[in-house]
């Protein structure tokens, strides 16, 4: 570990000197370039940085608690600052373990989050469309922009399924973990006599795919064109703008009727077809891998109950990491964070207890 931390150190210094350089400073792309490779590695090296120095001063502490010539008193102040220095270099290596961890090449882009009703049909579609108001509200909270992709709504105002992109940096990070089936228990308002009901909701996420993650062949597109259908009113297009794409080899199909633009549809679908090719690609990828890990947050698999959401006792339970929190108000109007920052812990410290697994 500690060699590949003065390599780091070392590439950090030698960016510095270039960023100094005349020709760098009038070359703005190359300047540009240089600032972002040294951003990728600054917390690393600054924290190594702050290794090596706490270590100095631990090492001379220690030399003047064990020096015998000194005065007790200033031996006894030594014995103790060494103890908090010591304290401070576990802290720190265990910053430096988490920091060398193998970052998600993902958790930069922009997300593509879909929501569909499960069990429970009109219940579970209103659920489905208090999920995707939780979720639009967390991304105001982060200052992510949001962009409605596709929705199939119902007659009472709930969603068949609704996908939209959130947009920002670091969108994919924070929305990894809402994939699988959220569960809801509440009374609905239909029902007369007030008894609870369980309806479910599944969630996927999706990184956003460039074009050139994924190469598709226009010649596997079959492409369909419908008239775009709705709650009923004002929501029913009579010309045929909404789009269905089917990627032939695969069977993934993407389809888009909320514009009133042909075109818009299309593009739209081929974000979204695009996402879910990529997304498919990467689960054959990770089932093999997962196969092999001992431990994990989740699998990420829509078909895996991740949450309960009960209404009567205002509780949300996270069943993958064992959290619960009694205040559902809150979590629903998109305070997400503490659930987030939990789970992110969480599968940080299994990947640290993997690399441990490894090095033994």
């Amino acid at each position: 570990m500690f060699e590949n931390l003065e390599q780091v150190l070392e590439k950090y210094n030698t960016l510095n000197d270039k960023l100094c350089q005349s020709e760098v400073l009038t070359d703005p792309e190359q300047y540009t370039a240089l600032l972002k490779e040294r951003a990728a590695i600054e917390t690393l090296a600054q924290t190594y940085q702050t290794y090596r120095k706490t270590e100095q001063d631990w090492h001379e502490a220690k030399a003047m608690a064990e020096d015998k010539s000194q005065d007790e008193e200033l031996r006894e102040l030594a014995k103790e600052e060494a103890h908090q220095l010591q304290k401070r270099l576990t802290e720190t290596e265990e910053q430096l373990k988490i920091l060398l961890l193998p970052k998600d090449p993902n958790d930069d882009k922009n997300v593509i989050i879909e929501i569909r009703g499960g069990a429970g049909g009109e219940e579970s579609a209103l659920f489905a469309g208090v999920l995707y108001r939780m979720y639009t509200m967390y991304c105001e909270n982060k200052h992510f922009q949001t962009e409605l992709l596709s929705c199939n709504e119902t007659e009472r105002g709930g969603y068949k399924e609704i996908s939209f992109l959130a947009k920002g940096s670091g969108a994919y990070s924070r929305f990894k973990f809402e994939s699988g089936v959220h569960r809801v228990q509440r009374v609905p308002e239909t029902e007369s006599q007030g008894r609870i009901h369980t309806s479910t909701v599944t969630v996927a996420v999706l990184p956003e795919a460039q074009e050139v993650e994924v190469e598709i062949n226009p010649a596997d597109l079959q492409i369909d064109t419908f008239r775009a259908g709705g709650a009923g009113g004002q929501h029913i297009n009579k010309t045929e703008s909404a789009i269905r794409i089917t990627h032939l080899p695969t069977g993934i199909v993407a389809e888009c009727q909320d514009e009133r633009s042909q075109y818009k549809n299309k593009d739209k679908a081929m974000r979204i077809l695009r996402s879910r090719i990529l997304h498919a690609e990467r689960e054959k990828q990770q089932s093999r891998i997962a196969g092999e890990r001992k431990a994990q947050v989740g699998t990420g698999d829509r078909s895996e109950r991740i949450r309960t959401y009960n209404y009567p006792q205002r509780r949300v339970s996270d069943h993958r990491i064992n959290l619960t929190l009694y205040k559902i108000e809150d979590i629903l109007n998109g305070d997400l964070d503490e659930i987030i920052d939990a789970l992110t812990a969480a599968d940080t410290a299994a990947k640290l207890a993997e690399q441990t697994d490894e090095i033994k």
